[in-house]
């Protein structure tokens, strides 16, 4: 199916010429901004479910247990952590990166207090599985918008410059041992980390599939 067989980013008519501008046209501005808040609901919609979250989720939950942080300020010092690992690996932060570690970790604080949760395992799955898709949408709005990836993004892409291992590789470590610390830090880990793990990349490719059907003209490659 073509909706999950994205190979790359698409460009659309709001995308940003270059990733690192510093003064986006509004509209891109809005997607970027929306798309994160998008991100950072999904994530939260996987905290509420209370059946295992995303592997930085995990670790941002063992950081807040070790700090006595709440989940969104420690969200907000792991993205920033993050970025300081970008300096020995001399990556170049965009706009989007900066924005990136403020709206995710300010929509998980904020929303996390209104969204449901669920005393069957049936609706732990299904808070799951909606976290998994809106995390998804979110990712193709603002990844298309092209202005600079997330801070974990750029650190596995600095990592692999450096090691010149394969991506794949360097992704996969890379998760495992953050969940492997945000467990030993008391991170919640269960089947939500699991399914997370197989789902969000089909999930991100529907994002990317949608935004780039719905934004004209388009560049799509299938």
């Amino acid at each position: 199916m073509q909706i999950f067989a994205v190979r790359e980013v698409p460009v659309v008519s709001w995308s940003s010429p270059d990733r690192f501008s510093l003064r986006p046209r509004a509209v891109t501005a809005f997607w970027l901004v929306f798309g994160l808040f998008l991100f950072g609901l999904g994530e939260t919609f996987l905290i509420a479910a209370g059946a295992g979250v995303s592997p930085w989720t995990v670790f941002a939950q063992g950081i807040g247990i070790q700090f006595d942080l709440s989940i969104g300020a420690a969200t907000f010092v792991v993205g920033v952590g993050v970025l300081l690992l970008w300096l020995p690996l001399r990556q170049r932060p965009g706009i989007g990166t900066i924005l990136n570690v403020f709206i995710i970790a300010a929509t998980i604080e904020y929303t996390l207090p209104f969204l449901p949760t669920a005393d069957t395992y049936v609706g732990k799955l299904a808070l799951v599985v909606i976290g998994i898709l809106i995390v998804g949408l979110g990712s193709g709005a603002y990844l298309v918008a092209n202005l600079g990836p997330g801070p974990r993004d750029g650190l596995m892409t600095g990592l692999q410059r450096v090691t010149g291992a394969r991506i794949a590789l360097v992704r996969a470590l890379l998760e495992s041992s953050v969940i492997l610390c945000g467990w030993l830090m008391g991170g919640v880990v269960g089947l939500g980390t699991v399914i997370f793990a197989l789902g969000v990349g089909p999930a991100v490719s529907v994002g990317l599939y949608l935004t780039a059907r719905l934004s004209q003209p388009v560049s799509l490659s299938q």
